[in-house]
């Protein structure tokens, strides 16, 4: 069967071919970017900081993503070592991706006085905008897919269109669009983001935790559909505990793990992170609400210790809607104490001495005409 295959190569400038790939993450990063800028300004953080920790993170990024795959896929490089810097013929990670880019954003936000938190609150949703845009270009790659599946589940059940169809037939095989599972995920989960950063009983770091818990509660799932997951050779128990226990919904629904060599190994990495990374995020919040840490809400001011740094809008708007409050209370006049009915002769030459005259202590200022009459 024929099917349409959409060019990886979106357009060539001379000898340069310029990649779908790398103009969907571009495009990814840039929504990403606007997210943050739009929020920062109702705290008072100027875009360019924003633009400067994209500029840094976005390569950071990429080199955790690479060195993460790497690692865990050395015996394919130890012999082959410039193979390692050949990033255009794949072979990155997001969660190597999002370890590089928190290392970046740690310095560069110390760096400029920020609270790491309060910065990583509002970019959370950004990390979401770019997850969601950046997978379609694994879309145009044919890569990242599941396992192998039926036409008519794709266009029967899931009623996809016939664009994604046919992309997901690779050399005549069907497969899962684990890609698009992931992508609707991920704009799910930046809805509630949105919505629970106007909540005010959000603290400060709790939105970029949840951030971690939504996204790894469904790369969880998601992962052990594809058929490209980096392993390990782990204990039978855990890998049982993982792939049939906790992986049981996705079987109701019809689902089926994608295919794993045991040579190569029996526990998904992701998976096994992913269920770290759920469990560390909620302990995480408990104890930093239990221990006072997270006392700072979502929607408190954000001011910079750097030397200089004033307060933000919101510090400045929560001010004058205190001082409005102040000024529309009534307020009590004490009634003035009762004077004496009889004053002495002594008490009331003492009280003109004592009042100053307001023609000594201002110097009187003549008229043009009075100074002629002189």
């Amino acid at each position: 069967m024929q099917t349409l295959l959409i060019d990886p190569v979106a357009f060539s400038i001379g000898s340069l071919r310029v990649h779908w790939y790398g103009l969907i993450l571009g495009l990814g990063a840039l929504a990403g970017l606007l997210l943050a800028i739009r929020e920062g300004k109702r705290f008072g953080i100027p875009q360019e900081f924003f633009m400067d920790l994209l500029l840094l993170g976005v390569p950071s990024a990429i080199i955790g993503a690479r060195i993460y795959y790497v690692a865990f896929k050395w015996e394919d490089y130890k012999d082959n070592f410039l193979d390692v810097f050949k990033i255009w013929n794949g072979g990155i990670a997001i969660f190597g991706a999002l370890i590089g880019a928190i290392i970046c954003a740690l310095i560069y936000v110390r760096r400029k006085g920020y609270s790491f938190w309060r910065i990583a609150d509002i970019c959370a949703p950004s990390l979401l905008a770019g997850q969601i845009i950046g997978r379609w270009g694994n879309f145009v790659n044919q890569e990242a897919y599941g396992g192998p599946v039926s036409e008519s589940f794709l266009r029967g059940q899931l009623h996809l269109p016939d664009f994604i169809v046919n992309q997901m037939n690779v050399q005549g095989v069907f497969h899962h669009p684990t890609f698009l599972y992931e992508s609707l995920w991920n704009l799910v989960g930046i809805v509630i983001l949105l919505i629970l950063r106007r909540q005010k009983f959000l603290r400060a770091g709790e939105l970029f935790i949840g951030y971690f818990i939504w996204y790894s509660i469904g790369r969880f799932f998601i992962e052990a559909v594809r058929t490209d997951s980096l392993a390990f050779q782990g204990a039978a128990g855990l890998a049982d505990f993982i792939n049939n226990t906790l992986w049981a919904p996705m079987t109701w629904m019809g689902f089926e793990l994608g295919h794993l060599d045991p040579a190569y190994g029996n526990i998904r990495i992701s998976q096994l992170l992913s269920v770290l990374i759920v469990i560390g995020g909620i302990v995480l919040i408990i104890v930093r609400r239990v221990t006072g840490r997270a006392n700072v809400r979502y929607l408190d001011p954000i001011v910079s210790t750097k030397t200089g740094a004033g307060p933000t809008p919101e510090a400045d708007l929560q001010t004058n809607k205190a001082a409005k409050s102040s000024a529309q209370a009534p307020v009590k006049q004490d009634k003035p104490a009762a004077e004496p009915a009889d004053k002495s002769p002594l008490t009331q030459v003492q009280e003109t001495e004592v009042k100053p005259s307001p023609v000594e202590d201002t110097p009187a200022i003549k008229s043009d005409t009075e100074d002629k009459k002189e």
